[in-house]
């Protein structure tokens, strides 16, 4: 059997082990799940350091204590967060409107895992799937596909250890294009959990399920004058090296408010940042655009500056944790204004917030819309106004995006799948969590009694229409009574008649 044949038949025993196991768990009190999805985040936890060690060796690319850092938030994090969640049985009661909800789970989850973020989009996207009593299957990047099988592995055996019947987490061992086609379509696949690519994410949307799919970040953050620029420049600086930039809520481009950006430009190469010349823009463009200008050259994808400036032809200071580009448009004209997955920043200089916005929205508009924005301010009318006006779901404000927006140095939800709204082509803008994997029942009860107003109206020739017929006796009875009126009429039509007449003679 050739590998696409062995991958397809993998996705549908996998989904079909995944369904049986999930009619089983979807009985589980609020009690068992939470204890199975303990377990679950525990496990990971434990095993954070041996799995960032596994992805960072087989797949190439982000920095081993970032993704340390990405492991025990999808754990520990994520664990605070959803656990006090009901997520079995009755939700919601309200008396007064006498409505009852009831959490259903939806069943099995078809999820795609990247190859940028592997092992903690795993443990995260297994916990908010059991947490709601679903069952997942994941399929791997080809490139991260031991150590996504290994954190799959251990979440399993630690459900199992906690009472949860075999088989609610699944990972595919060889994943291929055909094989996650298989997963998506199948008919037991309840909804889909999508993380990657553009491409994957417009196949997730056209697989004929229920989908949550995430768009690109390009996320730009702006410094305005009232901001600590110091702090500024290091959450700038935090965010775009986290994991090497693999994340697609991380720094893309920075936007300095002019009476400040000599100042910012200091700072940054304080922070070990390297501005790069006219040349060394150019040839990183060369090495980092492909010749079709769409996307960025997938060797670039988390890896170090210092490595991708050597690969584009040039050297840097080996403690260079930051390339920097200066950048006055946006769009194929400077096409290092996109997404960039890796530790190149690019860096716009305009005079006000209002020209910083403009530019900001410019970028969101080339590859993020929908998705994230930062703004460092001390000025509230300015935070307010971007808040209220701009096209991004998620704005940031005096913090890095990077993990900003997945909910790690903010107050959001902890999430590694961020959806970027309508804007950005889906269902939903929020950060997704159990709640979006639950179909909620409801039963109402009577209200307002509904008495529709024809029935008064047409009361008597309904009920003229629904009068019984008279009985044959009574038939007879009226019959004999109206042939004795009708000669009663006529004697006395006749008598007076014989009246008249002897009267005129």
């Amino acid at each position: 059997m050739d590998a696409d044949l062995r991958s397809i038949q993998e996705a549908r025993d996998l989904v079909a082990r995944a369904a049986q196991a999930q009619r089983a768990f979807a009985t589980a009190s609020q009690e068992q799940v939470d204890r199975v999805v303990g377990a679950m985040a525990t496990a990971a936890s434990r095993a954070a350091e041996p799995l960032a060690r596994l992805a960072v060796d087989e797949t190439r690319m982000g920095v081993y204590e970032h993704k340390v850092i990405k492991n025990r938030f999808a754990s520990d994090l994520l664990l605070e967060y959803i656990l006090p969640m009901r997520t079995v049985g009755v939700l919601r009661e309200d008396p007064i409107r006498r409505v009852r909800e009831l959490a259903v789970p939806m069943g099995v989850v078809g999820a795609i895992v990247p190859t940028t973020n592997p092992t903690s989009t795993a443990i995260y996207k297994a916990l908010i799937s059991v947490k709601a009593r679903n069952a997942i299957v994941m399929s791997p990047h080809p490139r991260a596909v031991r150590c996504t099988v290994e954190a799959g592995r251990l979440l399993e055996e630690a459900a199992c250890s906690a009472g949860a019947p075999p088989g609610l987490v699944n990972v595919m061992t060889t994943p291929s294009l055909e094989g996650t086609n298989a997963l998506m379509r199948h008919r037991d696949t309840a909804v889909l959990l999508a993380t990657g690519g553009s491409d994957m994410v417009k196949a997730v949307y056209t697989a004929g399920k229920p989908a949550y799919g995430v768009g690109p970040g390009n996320v730009p953050s702006i410094i305005e004058r009232t901001a600590d620029l110091a702090k500024a420049v290091a959450d700038v600086v935090d965010g775009k090296t986290f994991d090497a930039g693999v994340l697609c809520s991380s720094e893309n481009s920075v936007v300095v408010d002019a009476p400040v950006a000599a100042r910012v430009r200091a700072l940054f190469v304080a922070e070990r940042a390297h501005f790069c010349s006219a040349s060394e823009k150019q040839a990183l463009e060369r090495f980092m655009i492909p010749p079709t200008g769409k996307g960025i050259n997938p060797d670039v994808v988390g890896q170090s500056p210092v490595e991708i400036a050597r690969r584009a032809g040039f050297e840097v200071p080996a403690h260079t944790k930051l390339l920097i580009v200066e950048l006055a448009r946006v769009g194929r004209e400077d096409p290092l204004s996109r997404e960039k997955l890796c530790p190149v920043l690019g860096f716009f200089v305009e005079d006000g917030w209002e020209r910083c916005c403009e530019r900001a929205i410019e970028l969101l508009r080339y590859g993020g819309i929908g998705h994230s924005l930062g703004i460092h301010s001390q000025d509230r009318t300015v935070i307010e106004r971007f808040f209220q006006e701009k096209p991004a779901y998620r704005i940031i404000v005096n913090s890095n995006t990077a993990i900003g927006a997945v909910g790690y140095t903010t107050g959001f939800a902890p999430a590694l799948t961020l959806g970027p709204g309508s804007w950005g082509g889906s269902i939903t803008s929020d950060n997704i969590t159990p709640m979006h994997l639950l179909n909620i029942k409801r039963m109402g009860e009577e209200l307002r009694p509904y008495r529709d107003p024809l029935r008064d109206r047409d009361r008597s020739a309904v009920a003229s229409a629904l009068s019984p017929l008279p009985s044959p006796a009574r038939a007879s009875a009226v019959e004999s009574s109206t042939r004795a009126a009708a000669l009663d009429v006529s004697r006395i039509v006749d008598d007076f008649m014989a009246t008249f007449r002897a009267g005129r003679a």
